[in-house]
């Protein structure tokens, strides 16, 4: 399917509104205007739900698509972590943790697509609950921010700690899932092209 085409699919539409709600978002924090980014963050993830929906309704399933709408996702809690902590809503420790993780994921993944044939990059079940937790604890705080109610900020206590623990336990899976079938030789290192088929010059 052409990329234009893809572009025009309703699910790659959202995932776009996606990515253009995040700097709106970050800017009604930064101006304290929480009830503004809590109704932005909602509406992110609404979108985020509609847009999987609608490419199996309406099979629009597209390349495109399996790689936007990951990217809109992480670009969305990896600029609100940081952008939380610059305005003292959330401890540095635990954007320290997030990001970090992240980078050190995305190091080990490019290491194995280089040296080998491992493409396996699936979350697993301590991944998506990191993913969840870190959601909930922003939304948390957004509410938190906005209403003055004192079981939020129990909740937002015991978000900020799932986050850091899940945070911990996710990486270390993903790296010791990779690393055991590594020691298990269940990949090969990527094929190297075949010099010898190469065809001979002709003698002058």
């Amino acid at each position: 399917m052409p990329m234009l085409s893809q572009l025009r699919a309703a699910p790659n539409q959202l995932t776009l509104l996606r990515l253009i709600i995040i700097p709106f978002i970050i800017i009604n924090i930064v101006d304290e205007r929480f009830a503004w980014a809590l109704g932005l963050f909602i509406l992110a993830g609404i979108s985020d739900a509609l847009d999987g929906l609608l490419a199996r309704l309406l099979k629009q399933k597209t390349l495109l698509g399996q790689y936007l709408d990951p990217i809109a996702d992480k670009l969305l809690l990896s600029t609100l972590f940081p952008v939380l902590s610059a305005t003292h809503k959330l401890p540095w420790m635990v954007t320290i943790l997030v990001m970090s993780r992240d980078v050190s994921l995305l190091i080990v993944a490019a290491i194995f697509t280089l040296t080998t044939s491992y493409r396996d990059f699936k979350p697993n079940i301590f991944g998506k609950a990191n993913t969840v937790a870190q959601i909930a604890t922003i939304l948390v705080v957004l509410m938190d921010e906005t209403w003055d109610f004192g079981w939020l900020g129990v909740l937002r206590t015991v978000g900020i700690w799932s986050t850091m623990i899940l945070t911990v336990v996710s990486g270390v899976s993903y790296v010791l899932r990779a690393t055991r079938k590594l020691h298990a030789g269940s990949f090969n290192e990527p094929a190297l092209p075949d010099v010898s088929r190469e065809p001979k010059r002709a003698s002058e």
